[in-house]
């Protein structure tokens, strides 16, 4: 920061400040430690930087951080002031907080897992609290969490909406949710679609979702998108793919965790936790961490005893047809399934609608819960293929691949339509299972087919749908048709 505007920076806190050295800033602003002269305590000051305050109106942000101050919890950094220079730069304080913050210790060295659920649960606890008082963050991220005397704090709550919400366009009306550059405020790594598609109705599960990534990246030790160089791939990411499943680096993770994260994950709002409170609720149970192996050894008899009286008494009720056993179906590795690149017949500029219908129902049959659906990236791999379908199951350990067609014409109306027919194939036995009725559908209106498909996929397949189910495939991707072919086309400007 030039010398310049650290004497206006300097002027503005007043003389009951000294700033000292600056820290390693975030993407919103620069930071200063500064010395209270008065309370004789070191806090940290916080200016905007120049590409942040572009039509921001400074009283407003100065209203909406109110709020910010307004939190009192030991597991968040409150703001103590907030105000801006001379020349309109806004500024904040907060405490200094020593330590080192998330991502620093990420570097340093593995994170066992008693202490990486020992910080998100310190985490879920400071967002419970700020959604309870409807403040919600907006960039939760490793930069932004502190670790100090074993405890996680959260910093920064509320700025990045403060901005948000301050910003004017050149009629001098508030904007919605979208910087000048069309980029929603927060980090892409850790951003929840919805937040990044500049979702006026974006709300806590945002902070659930960006939650869920710095959980999956602390147990597993790499970020659920770690293959994604850019923020604009990183961002695609979050649109449209599933991450693999949770393995934990070490182990000894519940599968209740486990599948905790995996929630926070999910791409509609509606199908994570409801709230922070789960996360704690969830974090806080004696269940959490599975106990190492070593530590079994010495219950290792009795263990064994008591697992052998569990079957044979489980085995011998099974065989009498005891009421409510189906087979042990219930516990059976799902129906793993590949959906291969529909294929389109037609112009090269209508493979953009034929790719993104193939990654629509890639996703609606992700979100069932009785159905493994191999990542995109990996079915991408055979478009136009030769391979026998045998050999592409056994490639990617799936026991059906599911194929479509798309065609292109004109109605009388000259309107054009596409026919989709989809078939499900055997990988096995190379038979086609099920061939659907041809759907004629509209660019302006894919959706509908998106859903039907789906739900005649799970139902060929003989996979049992219950009500969340099917709640989810009759659900949309967005209703507005012009926005989903918008992010279809760039995705193909993305090379995806």
């Amino acid at each position: 920061m030039s010398d310049s505007l650290r004497r206006a920076l300097q002027t503005a806190v007043g003389s009951n400040f000294t700033l000292g050295r600056e820290l390693g800033g975030g993407g919103m602003s620069r930071v200063f430690v500064g010395r209270d002269e008065a309370l004789g305590r070191d806090v940290v000051v916080k200016v905007l930087a120049p590409e942040m305050i572009e039509g921001l109106s400074v009283e407003r942000f100065t209203r909406e951080i109110r709020l910010a101050a307004g939190l009192q919890d030991p597991h968040i950094v409150p703001v103590l002031t907030a105000g801006s220079t001379a020349d309109g730069l806004p500024f904040y304080t907060m405490p200094f907080v020593g330590g080192e913050n998330l991502r620093t210790r990420m570097q340093v060295g593995a994170i066992s897992n008693e202490e990486a659920l020992s910080v998100l649960r310190d985490v879920a606890k400071a967002l419970t609290y700020a959604h309870s008082r409807h403040v919600v963050h907006r960039d939760i991220k490793p930069e932004n969490i502190l670790l100090s005397n074993g405890t996680a704090v959260v910093t920064d709550f509320g700025i990045a909406k403060a901005i948000e919400i301050s910003r004017t366009l050149a009629d001098g009306s508030a904007s919605v949710g979208l910087t000048r550059t069309g980029a929603s405020i927060g980090t892409p790594a850790y951003m929840a679609p919805e937040q990044a598609a500049g979702d006026p109705a974006t709300d806590q599960r945002a902070d659930i979702y960006a939650w869920g990534v710095v959980a999956y990246e602390l147990l597993s030790g790499k970020h659920p998108f770690a293959s994604r160089p850019t923020p604009q791939l990183l961002m695609a990411a979050h649109f449209s793919e599933m991450p693999s499943a949770l393995v934990t680096s070490a182990g000894g993770v519940s599968s209740a965790v486990v599948s905790l994260v995996m929630r926070c994950l999910a791409k509609d709002p509606a199908d994570r936790p409801t709230s922070a409170a789960e996360l704690v609720s969830a974090l806080s149970s004696t269940s959490t961490v599975v106990i190492p192996r070593h530590a079994r050894k010495k219950s290792a008899a009795i263990g064994v005893s008591v697992v052998a009286l569990i079957a044979l008494v489980t085995t011998l009720w099974m065989k009498r047809g005891g009421d409510g056993v189906a087979s042990g179906n219930a516990a059976a590795t799902p129906i793993m399934l590949a959906v291969l690149p529909f294929e389109n017949i037609g112009a090269d500029e209508q493979a953009i609608f034929t790719d993104g219908l193939t990654d629509a129902v890639t996703s609606k049959l992700s979100a069932l819960s009785s159905l493994g659906v191999i990542d995109r990236r990996s079915a991408m791999q055979y478009r136009q293929t030769s391979k026998p379908s045998r050999q592409i199951g056994d490639e990617l350990g799936v026991q059906y691949l599911l194929q479509g067609v798309v065609r292109w014409a004109k109605d009388a109306a000259g309107k054009l339509r596409a026919q989709v027919t989809p078939s499900l194939i055997d990988a096995k036995s190379g038979v086609i299972k099920w061939t659907g009725a041809s759907s004629l559908i509209t660019p302006d209106d894919p959706f509908t087919a998106q859903g039907i498909i789906a739900g005649d996929v799970a139902k060929a397949m003989e996979v049992a749908l219950d009500p969340a189910d099917r709640t989810r495939l009759a659900r949309r991707f967005t209703e507005n048709p012009q926005a989903f072919a918008a992010y279809q086309r760039g995705r193909a400007e993305l090379n995806e």
